[in-house]
């Protein structure tokens, strides 16, 4: 990590702040939060926000940009996680044990903004807005593991593409961006590593969704064109 960019931006005029952990604070409040933050942190493409195995020492908030976190076995094989987007924390992982579990690395040039997690705990104990966040930052940490779980168990092929990508699309339009627009910052590879999906698997489904126009394809630019029927192959598949 380099030195934070100067700039006037902090937390009370961000415009990802209703979706990060200061949502719903007062303006004060913000402030003390900012005295603690480090603001704007740039994160070059393929640079290692922190690397599994690591201490905890911070929690990351997602200003711009994407990530992907991704576990590394002892074989030398990757599985990824996530794949992280503006507003969305990172570095939760740590909590329980004091270290990564897994390496977290920019898809694209991203910035963050940093907080020591010890100033957190103590902030989190005085302000209760702040600590009601964390809870369901926590909570919807475990939906997501619980959602991963289902796409690696129990769902075919199509299946986990059609809710991959009906996912993204939600979480896209939660950021005020196109729900139909997809801009896939991960690779194929990247895709079929996470869905548990051969490479050739994760392209002939991206086909036959476009033969059948629920979809158009061109290179990383994915547009929903019908969304009831791609929410329908998550069932139907």
């Amino acid at each position: 990590m380099v030195k934070p960019i100067e700039l006037k931006s902090v937390c009370g005029c961000c415009t990802i702040r209703e979706r990060c952990l200061p949502a719903g604070l007062s303006d004060e409040e913000v402030l003390v939060i900012d005295q603690y933050m480090e603001h704007r942190l740039p994160v070059k493409k393929g640079e290692l926000l922190y690397s599994q195995g690591d201490p905890l020492e911070a929690l990351f908030a997602i200003s711009t940009g994407s990530f992907k976190t991704l576990i590394l076995h002892e074989d030398g094989r990757s599985q990824i996680t996530g794949f992280q987007l503006s507003g969305e924390i990172m570095g939760l992982d740590a909590i329980s044990n004091e270290r990564h579990t897994c390496d977290a690395i920019a898809l694209e040039d991203s910035t963050v903004c940093k907080i020591p997690f010890d100033s957190f705990e103590e902030l989190e104990s005085e302000m209760s807005r702040l600590q009601h966040n964390f809870n369901k930052t926590l909570s919807s940490e475990i939906v997501k593991d619980h959602n991963l779980m289902l796409l690696l168990g129990s769902m075919r092929a199509e299946e986990k593409m059609a809710a991959f990508l009906i996912n993204l699309s939600q979480r896209f339009h939660a950021r005020q961006q196109s729900a139909s627009e997809l801009v896939l910052r991960m690779t194929r590879e990247d895709m079929g590593n996470y869905l548990g999906l051969k490479l050739e698997t994760v392209s002939r489904i991206l086909s036959r969704f476009a033969e059948e126009g629920l979809i158009t394809v061109q290179g990383r630019h994915i547009t929903l064109i019908d969304e009831k029927k791609l929410h329908s192959v998550t069932i139907s598949a």
